[in-house]
C-alpha cells in the first residue's frame, strides 16, 4: 500500500501539478499577445485553452496532497518538520494559484471568453505583470516543497 500511495503521490504531482505551472506559467506572455491583436482569435483561443488547463488540473492536483497525506499517515512522519512545513507550503500554492491565478486569468480571457474579461490596455499590463508574479511564487513554493521531499531535513526512518 505505501508503494502504492507513492506512486499516486509522485504520478499525480508530475501529470497534474506540473501542467498547472507550465499553463499558468505559458498564461501571462499569452494574453498580452492576444489583447495586442484581437482580431486574431487563436490567440484568444491559446489564452481559454491555458486558462482551462489551469483550472481543470488545479482539481485533479487535489489528489497530491490527499495522497502525501495518507502516504504521510502510513510512514507515520506527519509530526515531523519538514513534511508539516511542506503540507503549509502546499497550502500557501493552493490560495495563490485560487486567489491569484485563476481570477486573474479569468480577468484576461479576451473579450467573449469569460464573463470578466478585460479590455484596457493598462488593465492588461497591470494584470499580466500581477499574474506572472503570482504565477512565479505558485512556482517557487512547488520547488521548495519538492526539495523538502526528496531531501527530507529530518527524516529518521529510511534514506
Amino acid at each position: 500500500m505505501t508503494g502504492l500511495l507513492l506512486f499516486v503521490h509522485i504520478l499525480g504531482a508530475i501529470l497534474a501539478i506540473g501542467p498547472v505551472a507550465i499553463a499558468a506559467s505559458m498564461f501571462p506572455p499569452a494574453a498580452r499577445a492576444a489583447h495586442a491583436q484581437p482580431a486574431a482569435p487563436a490567440r484568444g483561443a491559446v489564452t481559454a485553452t491555458l486558462h482551462r488547463i489551469t483550472r481543470v488540473y488545479a482539481v485533479i492536483g487535489i489528489i497530491v496532497p490527499v495522497a502525501g497525506l495518507a502516504l504521510g499517515v502510513r510512514l507515520g512522519v506527519l509530526g515531523q518538520a519538514w513534511l508539516l512545513v511542506s503540507m503549509a507550503l502546499t497550502a500557501g500554492a493552493a490560495v495563490v494559484l485560487i486567489l491569484g491565478i485563476l481570477p486573474r486569468q479569468k480577468r484576461l480571457l479576451p473579450a467573449g471568453q469569460g464573463p470578466n474579461a478585460t479590455t484596457a490596455t493598462d488593465d492588461v499590463d497591470r494584470t499580466s505583470k500581477q499574474l506572472a508574479m503570482h504565477t512565479g511564487i505558485f512556482n517557487v513554493l512547488w520547488v521548495i516543497v519538492l526539495a523538502l521531499m526528496i531531501y527530507r531535513p529530518d527524516f529518521t526512518a529510511g534514506a
